[in-house]
């Protein structure tokens, strides 16, 4: 399949606001208080359209893709958190290994990383599955105090 990534827009960011997932996955939900965050240029959201232009997903690059609580000692230039997002219509559908291998990719010729991180809830074992068939492997665990939920943090070197 064929993907594209543009910067998030207002327009976007307004859309991604409405998505709601089927739980345990609704902890993902956003809403319009996210906005501010979704259109924060520091945090590099870009959004993921197929060959038609139908929007599937997001991504961000950085400090937004981090979860608190999470060893974080190692940053950029060195290593890269990403963070992705599919459209809840395009969850299991085994989009997940090219959608992400596309972020990926563009975040490689963006950002020119050594190493890419990621942080996943423990619970989201489609996500882990996904980033350990593109060679990701697990290197930390950590509960959010906030949230008391476990996440994995993984990394693979580009």
């Amino acid at each position: 399949m064929d993907y594209s990534i543009a910067l998030m827009t207002p327009e976007f960011a307004r859309e991604i606001s409405t998505w709601t997932y089927d739980p345990p996955y609704d902890r993902y939900d956003m809403s319009v208080d996210n906005l501010q965050g979704l259109l924060n240029p520091d945090y590099r959201y870009h959004v993921v359209f197929d060959a038609d232009q139908t929007l599937l997903g997001f991504c961000c690059f950085g400090e937004d893709a981090r979860v608190p609580g999470g060893t974080y000692s190692i940053i950029e230039p060195d290593i890269l958190d990403v963070g992705v997002g599919i459209h809840p219509e395009f969850t299991d559908q085994g989009l997940g290994k090219e959608f992400v291998g596309y972020i990926l990719k563009f975040a490689f010729q963006a950002f020119h990383p050594e190493s890419f991180r990621v942080t996943v809830a423990a619970f989201n074992l489609r996500s882990i599955k996904t980033f350990k068939s593109l060679g990701f492997i697990e290197t930390h665990t950590f509960i959010n105090d906030r949230v008391k939920i476990e996440f994995i943090q993984l990394v693979r070197s580009v």
